[in-house]
């Protein structure tokens, strides 16, 4: 029975890490003008976020899996409209990153999740400045420069929107937190999508009849129904995964999942996408950005586990577990954490104080 159960928990971090994995990069082939040349991140993200809603809806209200959240018009507006909001923004600015610059150099440039997550929580005083964490954050810095100095394809375009996306899902992570945490709402993955993947979805239109629709209708810009099903199918997925492996791990497993799936992530872009070219200079500074978000996490799993009394049930021990992941990692997504930077929406982890190693973005 335990190797059984064992078995099954390895095979559920396998299927996280391939479909993680495999989402960042079907998006960028599908974005990128040397391959399938579809340069339209915000209309990607809102396939991604209107399929996911759909699927959600369909699995609450028609076949009642799931039951919905006591949900009022104060709360929504209040809170799900502007976490709903950065979390657009953040997979917007994140997706059309892949336009620019290389997967590899994104993965390494999303080791300032910590960084940018700690600075907003501070600013929103949710957490207070610690001389621990701040050097941790001074070292994940000081790698993530060293690593864009050795990058040889840098484009300043691609990297500020990039880091703009990151800051953006950084405070989307602490107004969830601030907003929802406070009013003893807690979304697993399904009513995270249920709820924020709709508003998302109008947000996103905004800059889409600015930026995009024009571009639509004076280019030839293909579409293939088969493709972007797949993909927005396989970006769901991942956000169940994230469910399934939450359940079944422990915080520890889960960061050393998510740094196992960065590494192998770099290592396929360069195979699966030729002009990734990494250099030793980049290797170099991604592992001393990796050094300090283990540190990180290391910190703040210790902290989850002080406050947690010894007394808790399993189900309050699972609940917890769930948060203390999204509050130091990821591709999520993961809380209303599933979002991982490649997921939708899940990555989306409730209280959520770091890097989310689960990680969307995709929708991301």
């Amino acid at each position: 029975m335990v190797n059984k159960t064992l078995l099954l928990t390895y095979s559920y971090l396998l299927i996280y890490i391939l479909l993680s994995s495999g989402v960042i990069l079907y998006n960028k082939w599908v974005l990128s003008p040397k391959y399938f040349n579809f340069p339209l991140p915000i209309t990607l993200t809102m396939i991604h976020m209107g399929f996911s809603g759909f699927v959600a809806f369909l699995l609450i209200r028609v076949f009642k899996v799931v039951s919905p959240v006591k949900m009022t018009f104060e709360i929504y507006v209040t809170c799900v409209v502007p976490i709903s909001a950065f979390f657009a923004s953040s997979l917007w600015f994140g997706n059309t990153a892949y336009l620019h610059i290389s997967v590899a150099f994104i993965q390494m440039l999303k080791a300032l999740m910590p960084v940018a997550t700690f600075i907003m929580a501070v600013v929103c005083g949710t957490d207070k400045a610690r001389c621990d964490v701040f050097m941790n954050m001074l070292l994940v810095s000081v790698g993530v420069v060293v690593s864009s100095y050795g990058e040889i394809n840098f484009n300043i375009i691609g990297t500020v929107y990039q880091v703009t996306g990151i800051f953006a899902e950084a405070l989307r992570l602490v107004l969830t937190q601030v907003l929802l945490q406070k009013k003893g709402l807690t979304f697993n993955p399904v009513t995270s999508l249920y709820y924020i993947a709709p508003c998302s979805f109008v947000f996103l239109s905004l800059p889409w009849y600015v930026l995009e629709k024009p571009n639509i209708e004076v280019s030839q810009i293909q579409f293939n129904f088969w493709i972007f099903f797949s993909n927005a199918l396989c970006a769901l997925a991942l956000n169940f995964s994230i469910f399934l492996v939450i359940g079944r791990t422990g915080a520890v497993t889960i960061r050393v999942a998510g740094v196992l799936k960065d590494w192998i992530l770099i290592a396929l872009s360069t195979v699966i996408f030729p002009e990734s070219t990494i250099t030793g200079l980049n290797i170099i500074g991604y592992a001393i950005a990796l050094c300090g978000v283990v540190m990180y996490n290391y910190i703040k799993i210790k902290d989850v586990k002080a406050a947690q009394p010894i007394t808790d049930s399993l189900p309050d021990r699972i609940t917890k577990d769930w948060k203390a992941k999204s509050s130091s990692d990821g591709e999520s997504p993961r809380g209303i954490e599933l979002i991982d930077e490649e997921a939708p929406l899940i990555t989306s982890r409730l209280s959520h104080i770091g890097r989310t190693q689960l990680g969307t973005h995709t929708a991301v």
